[in-house]
């Protein structure tokens, strides 16, 4: 059974999985053992990003650049170059406090995966599509002595795919479907939620279903201070608007097919206000988070609709819920009553499986930097889209 806490290491094949997210709340660190038949989560380490790299980082993300000192003129390149080095050197000062932690030398760490921060995710521009991600691991290798896999989504976006979600194939390994369930899907709720469909005996599918913490947060931003509302306290406090829930929903996103990926480019408080229209100023603003944590649970629970079973089918599936939005007890409650009430499902949160939420996506890209390694694909093109299975990544040696 996986744990937050040091284990036995005898024999251990270990991994570090280092994840920032949509959010740009923190930086996940994750220690795993692959040594047996199922992944074990090690040890776990949230390191801050502190304000002055996370507001970089969000400046990158919303194309806001502001001079980093004053008396200064620095463009977005100087900009993008100096969140680029920052993060690397967190992410290696998180190491080594994850590494303190579990009372293992690094010497015996096979790889760390590092996803880094996607400041940009374009994949629909035709020939013009790219993702960028920044945290040089070049820097990370240095400072930490352990080599590093990372770039991990510009080769599938090479091969005609959409550089997301990756992770599908690594929650098949962390979360294997019962055999007798009609299905496992694993949610995760980051600032985009995406799904990965695990069907016994088939390969995984999975794709973005649209926003899930990324309006709540900045909206609670904007209009309470803190950077997201904790345990959906504001929006339990408001009231649910379905006229304005209804404007929202009626983004072509939502229905489009798969495959398809999305980011805070397109959801954000600038949309809401385009699709809100007048609404928007009239409506107290508790009310509005409400009815944004509404469109998440409604948009998410839509879109897995197609394989929850009935009541007539004696199978039923389990949806895995994980990522930051699932410390959000009004969130989950509300996704298990729009869940449960479409199907036969059970709702968990991944600390069920052993793997507290906030680990799941840390572990994920442990596993494809091990992939790497072993010269394995990574992707699922049935979910991004590419021409096909790709091992995926740079490797970048101690």
């Amino acid at each position: 059974m996986a744990t937050d806490t040091p284990g036995r290491t005898d024999g251990a094949e270990f991994f570090i999985g280092a994840m920032t997210g949509t959010s740009i709340d923190g930086l996940d660190l994750c220690l795993v053992d692959f040594s047996l038949s199922r992944p074990r989560l090690v040890a776990h380490h949230q390191q801050p990003l502190g304000t002055e790299l996370t507001g970089m980082l969000r400046a990158l993300a919303t194309a806001s650049h502001p001079s980093p000192l004053p008396g200064e003129s620095r463009d977005s390149i100087d900009l993008l170059g100096m969140a680029d080095r920052a993060l690397a050197e967190a992410t290696a000062g998180g190491i080594q406090a994850l590494l303190d932690h579990a009372g293992v030398d690094p010497d015996r760490v096979h790889a760390i995966g590092s996803h880094g921060q996607t400041v940009r995710h374009r994949p629909t521009w035709g020939e013009q599509a790219f993702t960028m991600q920044v945290g040089d691991p070049s820097r990370i290798a240095e400072l930490t002595g352990i080599p590093v896999a990372a770039d991990f989504r510009r080769r599938d976006l090479a091969a005609g795919g959409q550089g997301a979600p990756l992770v599908p194939r690594a929650h098949a390994a962390l979360f294997p479907p019962a055999l007798d369930s009609a299905a496992t899907i694993v949610v995760n709720l980051g600032g985009i939620a995406n799904l990965s469909i695990l069907e016994p005996g088939r390969e995984p599918q999975g794709f973005d279903t649209g926003p899930a913490n990324t309006l709540l947060d900045a909206w609670h931003a904007r209009h309470r201070g803190d950077p997201f509302d904790a345990d959906g306290a504001w929006a339990a406090s408001g009231r649910c608007d379905s006229g304005l829930l209804d404007r929202l929903l009626t983004d072509p996103y939502f229905t489009l097919a798969p495959p398809k990926s999305t980011g805070p480019e397109h959801f954000n408080l600038d949309w809401l206000a385009t699709r809100a229209d007048t609404v928007l100023g009239a409506m107290d603003a508790a009310d509005v988070q409400a009815t944004l944590l509404e469109l998440t649970a409604i948009s998410v629970a839509g879109a897995m609709r197609p394989w929850l079973p009935d009541s007539s089918d004696g199978k039923a599936t389990e949806v895995i819920v994980c990522g930051g939005g699932a410390r959000n007890s009004r969130l989950v409650e509300r996704l298990r009553a729009q869940v449960e009430s479409a199907g036969r499902a059970r709702v968990v949160t991944s600390d069920w499986h052993g793997i507290p939420p906030e680990c799941v996506e840390g572990a994920a890209f442990a596993w494809l930097a091990r992939q790497l390694m072993r010269g394995e694909p990574g992707n699922a093109p049935a979910v991004t889209g590419a021409r096909g299975a790709r091992v995926l990544g740079g490797w970048y040696p101690a």
